[in-house]
């Protein structure tokens, strides 16, 4: 099912709609515009329409291309009402939110409030076993901390309404987290971790004496005018119009499960907040654009080690490298039902924003991480290579196989 609104705007050509003409933002001092090829806007729906075939209820895109704006939607918010997807529909960005917490301490850091390189236990004393873990190792994945998630989750809808209405401490989830053996000493290789930030919600809760929830509204949300970005925790309900999230159980063919209402406790500062796609970009393009930190602090978030096959890890920022050689910055989210790609160009002026209401579906979920080909790299993208292994997921559970369901239509 396509949203009537967006099947009016894009008959014509079967891509995304081209909706409004947006001022361009600023960029950092003395930046060049990066040279990118024309983006493939077709290819983009396109991915979205598969995504829908292979599990998603719905999926909804937004790309920003200097002053143009195209999107789209296809399928279904709300299962129970057939009410269709559309762009202005907020939802839960999972670990997106790692690059709001990440802020917040750059900006921190900025202030002469924190230093990246001295121990967490100088600010947090006696919280982690070992005074070598230093802030820059917990927001680089490099601390060795063991992620909770892999026992929480190992059984996906078990472990889902196993807490789904819990409110946790952030102490509380260190201590499930330092029960395990550490994956690398401080300092180490790349090994995603949520407790890592779970950690960073705790650094910026003892810094300022303030909320998440607080610094998130008064760093970022407020000064960017993010009319639709919200952190509600311990509340279970997203505001106002938003799509219902969907998640894949773990035995084939059972039906998906409404992970819509939950506190996301398990998360917080690694993965709790609400947002839309037009607010992402925002968020994405003022970061990169140099409007949220210092220019030093933009560089140190974009020092990076490496993260797997085509990918490298900031601090809170994820860097994709494209076939084409364009290289984006961004980061994914996953939390029960729901599935987030933000990604930009290195100066932040263009950006794709992507969503598709289910999670636990490794089939869906390398389906939608190919838009950035199509947004990037345009017509141009060389052919991916066919296989039958799903992309390596981390943002949940990150040592616990993702799903791979059959398709549910041609």
């Amino acid at each position: 099912m396509v949203s009537a609104t967006v099947a009016r705007a894009t008959a014509a050509a079967a891509a995304l709609a081209t909706l409004m003409a947006v001022p361009a933002h600023a960029a950092v001092p003395g930046a060049r515009a990066e040279a990118l090829p024309a983006p493939d806007a077709t290819g983009v729906w396109n991915v979205l329409r598969a995504a829908q075939r292979q599990g998603a209820p719905g999926a909804i895109a937004r790309l920003d291309d200097g002053d143009t704006v195209r999107w789209a939607a296809v399928g279904v918010a709300d299962r129970g009402t057939g009410r269709a997807l559309g762009n202005a529909d907020r939802f839960r960005i999972g670990s997106v939110t790692k690059t709001f917490s990440a802020v917040v301490l750059i900006q921190l850091a900025d202030e002469g409030k924190l230093s990246l390189d001295a121990p967490v236990n100088r600010y947090l004393p006696k919280l982690l076993p070992d005074d070598r873990i230093t802030v820059r190792h917990v927001l680089s994945h490099r601390s060795g901390l063991y992620d909770y998630t892999n026992d929480m989750f190992a059984k996906t809808v078990p472990g889902f309404e196993a807490v789904r209405t819990k409110v946790f401490t952030y102490r509380q989830l260190v201590k499930r987290s330092l029960a395990k053996p550490r994956t690398t000493a401080p300092g180490g290789a790349y090994s995603y971790s949520n407790t890592n930030f779970v950690v960073a919600g705790l650094l910026i809760e003892k810094l300022t004496g303030h909320s998440v929830r607080t610094e998130y509204r008064d760093r970022i949300i407020g000064p960017l005018k993010l009319k639709d970005t919200f952190y509600v925790h311990p509340g279970t309900k997203i505001p106002g119009r938003h799509t219902r999230g969907y998640l894949t159980p773990d035995t084939a063919g059972a039906a998906l499960v409404d992970s819509t209402e939950q506190t996301v406790s398990w998360a917080q500062s690694a993965g709790a907040v609400i947002s839309t796609t037009k607010d992402l970009h925002l968020f994405l393009s003022a970061l990169l654009g140099g409007r949220l930190t210092s220019r030093a602090g933009l560089t140190e978030m974009r020092r990076m080690v490496p993260a797997g096959t085509g990918q490298a890890y900031g601090l809170g920022l994820r860097r994709r490298d494209l076939s084409c050689g364009v290289s984006v910055y961004g980061h994914t989210g996953a939390v029960q039902g729901y599935y987030t790609v933000a990604f930009a160009s290195k100066d932040g002026k263009r950006s794709l924003t992507a969503l598709a209401n289910t999670s636990n579906n490794g089939t869906v979920l390398t389906t939608m991480l190919g838009a950035l080909e199509s947004a990037f790299c345009g017509k141009k993208t060389k052919a991916r290579a066919r296989t039958t292994r799903a992309e390596r997921y981390e943002d949940v559970a990150p040592s616990v196989p993702v799903n791979r369901p059959a398709a549910t239509g041609s």
